[in-house]
């Protein structure tokens, strides 16, 4: 069909941010939304660290995840604190790609740090965040730091779809 010049039947129509539909592969949509997540979050890999930074000039942690789900239309609190009750609580051995984890420093603690699920699997937990180090892509169960502070994980995507 050609309507004002353009040739409309070459025009991918994606579905809604609902939708649950399975790809040719079997990955869903969410699948694939979570893995856009973790994709445009590595594209700020190296930005450096900055108190309470919320834009690429500089992140701190709830800075960068505020900002990545923002662009994905993905409306988060402005803490890592708040950020906790944002979605719904999971376990932090069944945190997928697209997650996120919560860190406190003593078990009965205030959260002092969010980090973004890469993957977990038999290799570990892998995340990405903004630390002193600026964002970084870090397997947390091979560290000596992060590993004792592990304390939550919150599902942010399920609801959009």
């Amino acid at each position: 069909m050609i309507f004002l010049g353009l040739n409309l039947t070459s025009c991918a129509i994606y579905p809604p941010p609902n939708a649950t539909s399975t790809t040719k592969k079997g990955v869903n949509q969410e699948d694939l939304f979570r893995n856009e997540i973790v994709s445009l979050a590595k594209t700020y890999k190296g930005s450096r660290y900055k108190y309470a930074g919320k834009d690429p000039k500089g992140f701190d942690c709830s800075g960068f995840t505020h900002y990545v789900f923002g662009k994905q239309d993905i409306s988060l609190s402005p803490s890592s604190k708040t950020q906790e009750k944002d979605g719904r609580s999971i376990p932090v051995k069944a945190a997928k790609t697209g997650d996120l984890i919560f860190f406190r420093r003593s078990a009965i603690g205030q959260v002092f740090h969010v980090a973004l699920v890469v993957s977990n699997n038999s290799e570990g937990l892998t995340v990405i965040h903004s630390t002193s180090r600026g964002v970084v892509v870090d397997n947390i169960s091979n560290s000596s730091y992060w590993k004792p502070k592990i304390s939550t994980a919150r599902d942010v995507i399920s609801g959009k779809f």
